[in-house]
């Protein structure tokens, strides 16, 4: 080998020890559960490994649900008001913020009106969505200016819930009180239609393909199926109980749900059948799934505590035991 070759190499072997180095020095991202709890006005940082509470921060009266920037660094809180949807009560007019590194409240977003903010979440655009009850609308706020830079209308009342399309084109809001699904165009920042569904619905989940919606009927035990391709009801899937939150498993084979009269379904996308339950306490909370899909925490806030379903390993975990109240559930990967 030439002399003038050994340097070269040296220097490449340098370089790829040190970036070797630097790759090994980097911390490991750390899973953290962000739970909100409407009773006790708080969010709650859990380890899910530990199931220990790392956190309580105070927040207004009352958060619902709760969601986190991309990044990971900030927790929203939208602040509902001290009632249910469709009850008399206050009206929400803002959404806190949540240093999730600090541990603390750090700013607030006000909203300017009463509005009753409930479920929030980022597009692909990285605009924060945040259903508006009594605008009837989703609005559009700019994380960097915190500010509503439009107010989509989802000609509905009580919009409780919503999920974006995988491409971010579409957004589509369970109606509660109206029993209907509304599709809303996010580029257009405008309503596409409304599908009615039944006399009352809860929640709404999609699939990772973005080809399916489900909404649960609240007064027969049965799930719509809505092809979002025509914006029609493609068909119905029967349950042995009333659903409240749904989630579709990341290959888009299963749906899992949980129910008021206490079971986690396990439904057969393809057959549309129940493949499979399990038993926790009566639930309607939320139904988060993991980013890796390998399980599914379940929020049950009248009995105080998280249930853990370990999807692939179809058994139940210990239940993450924290106090009355817990209800809307997020995931942060801290750095």
């Amino acid at each position: 080998m030439p002399k003038s070759s050994l340097p070269i190499i040296s220097s490449l072997l340098l370089l790829a020890l040190f970036g070797e180095a630097t790759r090994s020095a980097t911390p490991p991202a750390h899973p953290v559960l962000v739970v909100a709890n409407q009773k006790e006005h708080t969010a709650l940082l859990i380890d899910p490994e530990s199931r220990r509470e790392l956190a309580k921060i105070s927040v207004g009266v009352n958060g619902h649900e709760v969601t986190v920037s991309p990044d990971a660094r900030l927790a929203y809180v939208p602040i509902y008001g001290n009632s249910g949807v469709g009850r008399p009560g206050t009206d929400g007019t803002s959404i806190d913020i949540i240093d999730l590194s600090e541990r603390k409240l750090v700013s607030t977003i006000d909203l300017g009106k009463p509005l009753r903010p409930h479920a929030a979440a980022f597009g692909p655009d990285g605009m924060l969505y945040v259903t508006a009850e009594l605008a009837q609308a989703l609005d559009v706020i700019d994380p960097a200016s915190r500010k509503v830079i439009a107010e989509i209308p989802t000609g509905a009342p009580e919009s409780h819930m919503f999920v974006i399309s995988p491409d971010g084109s579409r957004a589509y809001t369970a109606n509660v009180g109206a029993g209907s699904v509304s599709v809303l165009d996010l580029r257009k920042r405008a309503l596409v239609t409304v599908i009615p569904i039944a006399k009352t619905v809860q929640r709404i989940s999609i699939s990772p393909d973005g080809k399916r919606v489900f909404t649960h009927d609240q007064n027969t035990p049965r799930i719509a199926v809505i092809d979002t391709a025509t914006n029609k009801i493609s068909g119905w899937i029967d349950v042995p109980a009333t659903v409240y939150s749904s989630k579709v498993t990341l290959d888009g084979l299963k749906l899992l749900a949980d129910s008021p009269s206490g079971k986690i379904f396990v439904i057969d996308l393809a057959g549309s059948k129940l493949d499979e339950s399990f038993d926790i306490p009566k639930a309607v909370g939320e139904l988060l799934l993991t980013p890796d899909g390998r399980f599914a925490y379940v929020s049950c806030p009248q009995a105080g505590m998280i249930e853990v379903l370990d999807v692939a390993g179809h058994k139940l975990l210990d239940p993450i035991r924290l106090t009355e109240g817990v209800d809307g559930l997020a995931w942060a990967n801290l750095k």
